[in-house]
């Protein structure tokens, strides 16, 4: 070794390489290491007694998890296909625009560049028993005689948090999809126009299978997003009441640091991590479908 120099864009990298391991690699393996344990963080000692999978194996048998599971895709499922609807519909409106534009795709990023926290806030307030917007409006159009407890009944709260989540995400649908309209070659339009077809067959048979590959792109994102959704969660009912709107992180949050026990809250972190790539391999499987078939039709 004597003599021997690390070549220079291994010493370029190194410092990269280093905060990497100590922000990333390192947190990850304890993690993972601690999911096999009991650790609790009121028991210190308790993070070296190793249970091997019988965290894994209590989850698998948890009702409360598989329950916060299931509310965790329900509002994927719902919040991704209204996101994909609304966006498709607002970009082909900014589509057609003939001026102002480029204003219209300023204005249409705007929910993107609020923090989830402050949206939390934000929706938080709008639905509020008494001085929020919602039920101010209601009761101003005679719609409703009396305060909807949005934040307090089940149904009514899981509603709040979807219409924040679809509010705040929705432009990364209709940005992407726009992006595919306007990469979108106009001839087989006009020539579709020619043989009679009507505007929904155009959309239908020409239009659609050509975005479809940003669609997904947008709903694999999205679908990571959501799947890890706990901010909005968080501010707006903490997961009550009584965890009607407990989701998988907020489940993960409260079993680490409210019940302290950080060793089966490490192994829920690893199955919901597992879960979400189920989900993003299942969307790349439909992206590439796409792009097969959109390389076959054009």
């Amino acid at each position: 070794m004597k003599g021997w120099r690390p070549p220079a864009p291994f010493l370029l990298l190194l410092p990269a390489i280093v905060v990497l391991a100590a922000v990333v690699i390192i947190p990850l393996i304890l993690s993972l290491y601690s999911s096999f344990t009991p650790f609790r963080l009121t028991q210190p000692a308790s993070l070296y007694t190793f249970v091997g999978f019988r965290n894994y194996a209590r989850i698998l048998t948890d009702l409360e998890f598989w329950t916060a599971f299931g509310r965790t895709v329900l509002l994927l499922t719902v919040a991704l296909n209204v996101e994909m609807l609304l966006g498709l519909g607002l970009a082909m409106l900014v589509e057609k625009a003939t001026s102002g534009q480029r204003l219209l795709r300023t204005i249409m990023m705007f929910p993107m560049m609020f923090s989830p926290i402050l949206v939390g806030f934000q929706f938080k307030f709008m639905f509020n028993d008494n001085i929020g917007l919602v039920n101010n409006a209601l009761q101003s159009l005679g719609l409703t005689d009396q305060a909807i407890p949005w934040l307090i009944d089940g149904t009514l709260a899981f509603t709040a948090i979807l219409v924040a989540e679809i509010w705040s995400s929705t432009s990364v649908f209709a940005i992407l999809i726009l992006a595919g309209l306007l990469a979108m070659p106009k001839e087989p339009i006009e020539a579709a126009r020619v043989d009679g077809c009507t505007p929904w067959q155009t959309f239908r048979y020409v239009t659609w299978p050509f975005i479809m590959p940003f669609a997904y792109i947008a709903m694999t994102i999205r679908s990571l997003d959501v799947a890890r959704a706990y901010d909005i969660v968080k501010i707006m009912t903490d997961g009550g009441p009584a965890k009607r709107t407990e989701l998988l992180w907020t489940l993960v949050s409260r079993t680490a640091y409210a019940d302290a026990r950080m060793g089966l809250a490490n192994a829920m972190a690893y199955v919901a991590i597992l879960l979400s790539i189920l989900f993003t391999v299942y969307f790349f499987r439909k992206l590439a479908a796409a792009r097969t078939q959109i390389a076959a039709e054009w």
